[in-house]
């Protein structure tokens, strides 16, 4: 450990892997964002913690389980002359959740359901949240492992870098979920991100990778477009109410 702390390699291999987790941590923000927006707050909060904790208990096991991990990238069934892995199924499957879960929340919201019947309280709905975030955790862990292995070769270097973007993921959580909770339009955009995302992942389980910063790029300018849009909208409510 100490010849670690007075490697200037490791401490680049720290700062880097730790950027690349934090980018990597968007996708999960975004979707506990989502599901903890149909329930109440005390309930959310609840959830948002549960869920990162979770993230953080996956990823720090799967790195302890570094012999295990490989073996999922080898061939499990050839379908059509295309090998599929254990991390491509579940990469396909995590992906095809997230399209069908957006998909069905993007339906709720241009249906114009009542926002009574959507915010769902008590034991049960609680219980689904976690649930749902709990599926995702998995596949995110999944592929953020993988790249950590793939960029570092010491396990404590792998595990702190996790546990730091585990730790901003956590602070960030609860101000984006607040504002998706806020700004419905902003929902909106985030379940388009999550069909998207749901798409890269169906892409990596069939072996067509698709870069990461492309779709970073399109979410951060979608993003900064819909924060003009949103103080647009304040400023117009602002003259209104003065008028």
């Amino acid at each position: 450990m100490i010849e670690l702390l007075a490697s200037p390699e490791a401490w680049a291999a720290l700062s880097t892997l730790t950027a690349l987790e934090i980018v990597l941590g968007i996708d999960n923000v975004i979707f506990i964002s989502v599901i903890v927006s149909r329930i109440p707050a005390p309930q959310a909060r609840l959830a948002r913690q549960i869920g990162l904790g979770l993230a953080l208990v996956f990823r720090i096991v799967l790195l302890s389980l570094l012999v295990w991990l490989i073996g999922l990238t080898q061939a499990v069934f050839t379908l059509h002359g295309k090998v599929f892995s254990w991390r491509d199924i579940i990469l396909v499957g995590g992906g095809l959740f997230l399209i069908a879960k957006a998909t069905h929340e993007i339906h709720g919201e241009v249906e114009g359901a009542d926002e009574a019947g959507e915010r769902s309280s008590g034991a049960g709905a609680l219980l689904w949240a976690i649930a749902q975030i709990i599926v995702v955790d998995i596949v995110f862990s999944l592929d953020s492992i993988i790249t950590a292995i793939g960029m570092a070769q010491e396990l404590a270097i792998m595990i702190t870098a996790v546990v730091i973007a585990c730790l901003i993921m956590y602070a960030s959580s609860g101000p984006v979920a607040r504002f998706v909770a806020d700004h419905p339009t902003t929902k909106m955009l985030a379940l388009a991100f999550l069909v998207l995302i749901g798409v890269a992942l169906v892409a990596d389980g069939f072996e067509f990778h698709i870069p990461r910063g492309y779709i970073y790029f399109a979410i951060a300018f979608s993003a900064a477009v819909e924060f003009c849009n949103v103080l647009a909208r304040r400023n117009r409510k602002k003259t209104f109410s003065g008028s």
